[in-house]
């Protein structure tokens, strides 16, 4: 019986987990190259399977599961849909890789191509505030003055001359990015690598976090975990008439 509550503990566990970062995913939904998370799970062996002791063996119970548990937060990198804005200065990325975002903190990476001009020509990331570089790493700064065109390799023109190219980086490994807010990534041990940039203009690439999808896996996350509290007080009636009602017929 214990080891049921066990399990019906695990249950909860792991769809709180679940809940929560299904629950971010939808404050996302609006935010331009936003890409969500997803949870995987793994089934824990009982410590007879895990250790191979025979003093830990159940009859009957050899090869149940010892429960189920999140054995990583992963981010879902999948190709948004491209929405045209009609700005000049977005920009929408078609392929793997990311926009280079100079910060106060350091270069960070970022799938959100909204940019602006500052009054000094400084090409601008909307969301952090931070410098848009090119692809030698360095600031990106036009005439604000000029119409500016973007061709799909990311070149900036203006008067039809190239006047910067966008960096664009790609990760052999892009899981070790970390999210640090602000449509930002921090990459701690993956060192970028300049890539062909793929981009159209007057448009940007939106959220990766489908409103109607998410909300169906809330609410089976919901079901799962409401199904675990429902064993737990199962199990924990069991466990009170056993010690009231047969220990007093005993």
């Amino acid at each position: 019986m214990i080891y049921g509550l066990w399990l019906s503990a695990d249950g909860l566990a792991s769809q709180q987990v679940r809940q929560e970062v299904i629950a971010n995913n939808l404050t996302q939904v609006d935010t331009p190259g936003f890409k969500p998370d997803r949870v995987a799970f793994g089934e824990r062996l009982n410590e007879y399977l895990l250790e191979g002791n025979p003093s830990t063996r159940l009859a009957g119970y050899e090869n149940a599961t010892g429960g189920l548990f999140p054995t990583e937060v992963f981010t879902d990198f999948s190709q948004g849909s491209i929405v045209p804005t009609g700005n000049d200065l977005d920009t929408a990325l078609l392929d793997e890789g990311f926009f280079a975002i100079q910060t106060t903190e350091g270069t960070r990476y970022s799938r959100d191509g909204r940019f602006t001009l500052r009054t000094d020509g400084g090409l601008e990331h909307i969301a952090s505030g931070g410098k848009v570089l090119d692809a030698a790493g360095k600031a990106i700064t036009i005439d604000p003055n000029v119409p500016v065109g973007i061709t799909r390799e990311g070149r900036i023109q203006q008067n039809n001359v190239d006047v910067a190219r966008l960096g664009v980086f790609r990760f052999e490994d892009p899981q070790q990015l970390q999210k640090i807010g602000e449509n930002l990534y921090e990459a701690p041990g993956g060192a970028a690598v300049l890539t062909n940039a793929n981009v159209r203009q007057k448009a940007i690439e939106a959220s990766g976090s489908d409103p109607a999808s998410m909300l169906v896996d809330m609410m089976t996350a919901a079901r799962a975990y409401e199904m675990s509290a429902s064993m737990i007080q199962m199990q924990d009636e069991s466990l009170g008439r056993l010690v009231n009602d047969v220990g007093r017929i005993a």
